[in-house]
C-alpha cells in the first residue's frame, strides 16, 4: 500500500475536480463474450459465475486505477483487491460475500463457495459495508435477465470510491454467448481509459481455456 501525493499526481486537477462533485461516479454499460470460459466451465462441470468472476478479479487487479481508494482523506493505492459479491437465496432475498483473492482458481472457487454457503445460510445482508475493507470491489450479478443499462444506488458520498461491476444473464448472438456487465467507479480516481483496460484484459481472460 502506498499513498499517492495528489500534489504531484499527475491526475490530481482532475482529482480535485471530480471530488468537488456531489456524484463523481461515471460508468459504461456493455457486453463481453464469455464464449470460451462457459464452456470451460461446464467441461469441467464447474461453475460459470466462479470462472468469470475470478477472470474479472484478474482484469481488477491488472489495473493500478482499480485499487485506489480514498482513505482518510487521502488517495491509496493498494498492491491487491479482494472480492466482494452480492449472492443470491433461494427465497429471492441476497447477502454480500468477502473473500480475499487468489490468482489460483481453485483456492479461489473453494473460497467462493464456502461464502455462497455461509450465505445461503444465513439472513438479512450478512456483512456490513462498514466492516470491509476498502481494498475490494463489488460485484453483482443478475443472472435472471439482460441489461443495457443500469442504476445504482448511492447517497452522493464524495468519497465512496470503491467500484461496482454487475454482470447480467447472458444471450446468444450469432452463435457466441454475450455477457452484459456494468462498471461504475469515481471520476477522481479513473476514467474511461482505465475502464477501457479493465474490459480489454476481461475479455482476454474469458477467451482463455
Amino acid at each position: 500500500m502506498r499513498i499517492i501525493d495528489v500534489k504531484t499526481w499527475k491526475r490530481g486537477e482532475h482529482f480535485e475536480f471530480f471530488s468537488g462533485m456531489k456524484s463523481p461516479y461515471f460508468g459504461v454499460v456493455t457486453e463481453v463474450d464469455c464464449t470460451e470460459t462457459y464452456t470451460l466451465a461446464k467441461e469441467n462441470s464447474e461453475s460459470f459465475f466462479a470462472h468469470y468472476l475470478h477472470k474479472s478479479m484478474k482484469a481488477v487487479n491488472s489495473v493500478e486505477e482499480f485499487s485506489y481508494r480514498i482513505v482518510n482523506d487521502e488517495v491509496v493505492a493498494f498492491d491487491v483487491v479482494h472480492v466482494g459479491s452480492t449472492i443470491a437465496r433461494n427465497d429471492g432475498t441476497f447477502g454480500f460475500s468477502y473473500f480475499e483473492y487468489s490468482d489460483d482458481f481453485q483456492i479461489f472457487n473453494q473460497k467462493l463457495q464456502q461464502e455462497i454457503n455461509a450465505v445461503q445460510n444465513s439472513t438479512g445482508l450478512r456483512i456490513r459495508n462498514e466492516a470491509l475493507p476498502p481494498n475490494h470491489i463489488r460485484h453483482s450479478t443478475m443472472p435472471w435477465t439482460s441489461f443495457t443499462g443500469l442504476l445504482h444506488p448511492t447517497d452522493f458520498d464524495a468519497k465512496e470510491s470503491i467500484p461496482k461491476i454487475v454482470f447480467g444473464k447472458f444471450s446468444e448472438k450469432n452463435g457466441r454467448k454475450m455477457l452484459p456487465i456494468s462498471v461504475e467507479a469515481h471520476h477522481g480516481l479513473m476514467d474511461g481509459f482505465h475502464l477501457a483496460k479493465y474490459l480489454e484484459e476481461f475479455q482476454n481472460q474469458l477467451n482463455l481455456k
